[in-house]
């Protein structure tokens, strides 16, 4: 049978985070499309608040779409009578409250909750649940304007909501403080203090749920040093091309690798992923920032609870280099949702 598949795409709060959507649900709809088991619908919000429902999510069907206010988007939905969605959606809305109207209008969809997306979303809130579980995570402290950090340099300083590392800046001594807090409440209005870890390493870890079983993928390593990049940077990740598209600079094979199975952080780092993926609630899969330290021992950084299935998202990389097909994760994941 035939799967109708909404793709939920774009954004109600920036141009930019419209465009971050669309470079990763355009590689999804690229990457999976098969007419003989999917017949693959987009929906698309732009920043007034309006949907369209274009024919594919190039610049001309899009703008070719009639916009629609909520009401009527409500409506076209419950006719489409899809059967499953996926969510690619990066704005903090996006992420919780346009998959609460998936669940209210009764459409399920693959990836996790909106309680627990708010959860992953709030760096504060998921350091301090995955911390109550066991996990290490560095010492820190919210800061709101007008609070005076109390935690000593060096500290990383990271706004407690943004995506990205917009406004993440190491602070090496207290003349940088005003700076980097600055920066920081630019994007937020709360701000993350942490203990800086001594770096040894830094990795991702992607988790898939298989029934009650957790399946970790190999980990990805980036490129960082004590010298030149100690904490990782919005460049690090995100780049502009001379025509003015976003692309994904963390993709280069000289910034991130696949880190063989055999070293033997990665038991290190299964463990504490699997316990961070429980902690918080997930389902379907998970993904987890770790820094090692340099005794090998891994601390929590973030939760990115969230996948494209595009070729070029993490946990499609970690799923193909352990040898499952970009196809079989994406039925697996739509199975799994509409089961």
């Amino acid at each position: 049978m035939t799967l109708r598949v909404l793709h939920l795409a774009g954004s109600p709060v920036s141009e930019f985070h419209c465009d971050l959507s669309r470079l990763y649900a355009r590689g999804c709809l690229d990457a999976v499309a098969d007419p003989g088991l999917y017949d693959f619908r987009v929906a698309y919000v732009t920043p007034d608040r309006r949907w369209r429902f274009p024919a594919d999510l190039g610049s001309a069907a899009i703008r070719a779409a009639e916009p629609l206010p909520l009401s009527a988007a409500v409506a076209y939905l419950c006719d489409m009578r899809v059967d499953v969605a996926v969510p690619q959606m990066f704005c903090r809305p996006g992420m919780t409250s346009y998959r609460a109207l998936l669940d209210t209008i009764g459409i399920p969809y693959v990836g996790n909750t909106p309680d627990v997306m708010a959860l992953g979303a709030d760096k504060a809130k998921a350091k301090a649940v995955v911390g109550a579980a066991g996990v290490a995570v560095p010492a820190g402290e919210v800061l709101r304007h007008g609070d005076r950090p109390s935690l000593r340099p060096p500290v990383v300083v990271k706004p407690v909501d943004a995506d990205n590392s917009l406004g993440v800046a190491l602070v090496p001594d207290p003349t940088h403080y005003r700076a980097a807090l600055d920066d920081a409440f630019a994007h937020s209005d709360t701000v993350l203090v942490e203990d800086y870890v001594e770096l040894g390493r830094e990795v991702r870890c992607g988790v898939l749920a298989r029934g009650d079983e957790l399946i970790c993928l190999p980990l990805e390593e980036y490129d960082v040093d004590t010298a030149t990049r100690p904490v990782r940077g919005y460049a690090d990740k995100i780049g502009r091309t001379g025509d003015g598209d976003l692309e994904l600079v963390a993709k280069d094979t000289t910034r991130a690798w696949i880190v063989d199975p055999s070293d033997p952080i990665t038991r290190r780092v299964w463990d504490v992923a699997r316990i961070c993926h429980r902690a918080l609630g997930c389902r379907h899969y998970s993904l987890f920032d770790f820094r090692i330290d340099p005794t090998g021992r891994p601390w929590f950084l973030e939760a990115g609870l969230y996948c494209s299935f595009a070729r070029a998202s993490v946990i499609p990389t970690m799923a193909s280099a352990a040898g499952i097909p970009l196809d079989d994760l994406f039925r697996t994941a739509v199975d799994d949702a509409t089961r």
